[in-house]
């Protein structure tokens, strides 16, 4: 199969305007995602999907592939959708653009069960939390799976409940977002109607949920740490120092 991956990224985030190109160890966020990213050895080609100027820029500047989408999206699935419509591929791997610490395994990993699951249409990551501040954090998705390991619910509050136990008894666990697509699916998704519980959460795969399709969800041991805001941009660049990855680009 095919494998590609899309990054999407825009300027206009309201926890923090400009993430993409906020430094991060002497360069632009977005170019850590990149270039790990395109160090999978299942991708076949890797993008940058965006509405704005400046990320094209600064994208091309340090040699990605970037394509330009419309600026009216509300959720990174629908611009990734747009920015594949002309391209071939049968998997789609989409990789948000505040990910700077992904490894290329995880891609690996996220991408292995389509090739044993012909009616498998979308996987995400995910992680056990390893702390109660992170648990709270409104910027962490938090997921509850049914005995099948999909996706039941995700959502930015705190769940499962702690009403019967504290956190350290509770299995809690976040998305990572690193996310492959079947085509079909991909196309799909930009088809069905936004839902309720999709605008209210602020989490695209929601939407897949409601509309009763299957989200299932893959264990990663890979500690990552989105940047929502300027404090996780920190923590980041500290967590990073002694990567090795960095190395390789």
């Amino acid at each position: 199969m095919k494998t590609i991956a899309v990054i999407p990224a825009r300027m206009g985030s309201s926890r923090f305007p400009g993430k993409p190109l906020a430094q991060l160890l002497g360069r632009p966020m977005l170019e850590h995602v990149y270039k790990r990213v395109a160090l999978s050895k299942t991708l076949s080609a890797t993008y940058i999907a965006t509405c704005d100027e400046d990320i094209r820029l600064a994208a091309e500047n340090f040699g990605a592939h970037v394509i330009m989408t419309s600026d009216s999206h509300e959720r990174a699935s629908d611009r990734v959708a747009e920015a594949i419509a002309d391209i071939d591929a049968d998997l789609i791997v989409m990789v948000q653009g505040d990910e700077p610490m992904t490894h290329p395994d995880m891609i690996d990993a996220a991408v292995a069960p389509f090739h044993n699951d012909l009616q498998l249409g979308c996987v995400n990551l995910v992680r056990k939390i390893d702390n109660a501040a992170d648990f709270q954090d409104t910027n962490t998705i938090k997921v509850v799976m049914n005995q099948l390991g999909d996706a039941i619910y995700m959502s930015r509050q705190p769940i499962p409940t702690l009403a019967k136990s504290g956190f350290a008894q509770t299995a809690a666990y976040k998305q990572v977002c690193i996310i492959p697509f079947r085509r079909a699916m991909l196309h799909q998704y930009m088809r069905l109607s936004a839902t309720p519980l999709e605008q209210l959460e602020s989490v695209d795969m929601m939407r897949l949920i409601e509309h009763g399709y299957r989200v299932k969800m893959i264990h990663t041991t890979f500690d990552t740490q989105a940047v929502d805001t300027e404090a996780d941009l920190l923590r980041v660049a500290k967590l990073m120092e002694a990567d090795p990855l960095l190395a390789a680009y």
